[in-house]
């Protein structure tokens, strides 16, 4: 497991954050990004999860309800890179996989588009 303080996690996920184009960020409504050190106990490998109610779901009833939540997991994603440059490519594909998600993209599509 290649070693990364959390202050320079949370900066690479940042920076992924600041990667993704202003046409999608500015679309972002009602999520918040969180960094976690684990991911569940019941898929300890994952990297990311969205939890929330996608845009394409949502309809007039939609209101009223706690923010979507896009996690980023530190331990899972450090463990399996061998290098920082590992670290930043893995931390992008999987910001940019969570937030697609929240636009009603699921994972056969993200396959497909390289972000699985």
């Amino acid at each position: 497991m290649i070693e990364v303080s959390d202050e320079r996690f949370d900066e690479l996920v940042d920076a992924a954050f600041a990667a993704i184009p202003e046409e999608l960020t500015g679309q972002l409504d009602n999520v918040v990004l969180f960094i976690e050190d684990d991911a569940p106990a019941d898929d300890p490998h994952l990297l990311g999860l969205y939890d929330g109610v996608p845009l394409t779901e949502r309809d007039s009833g939609y209101g009223g309800v706690m923010p979507d939540r896009i996690f980023v997991f530190r331990r899972p994603t450090l463990e399996m890179c061998g290098s920082e440059a590992d670290v930043i490519h893995e931390v992008g594909i999987t910001v940019a996989h969570e937030i697609a998600h929240h636009f009603g993209i699921d994972d056969a599509r993200l396959h497909e588009l390289g972000y699985a």
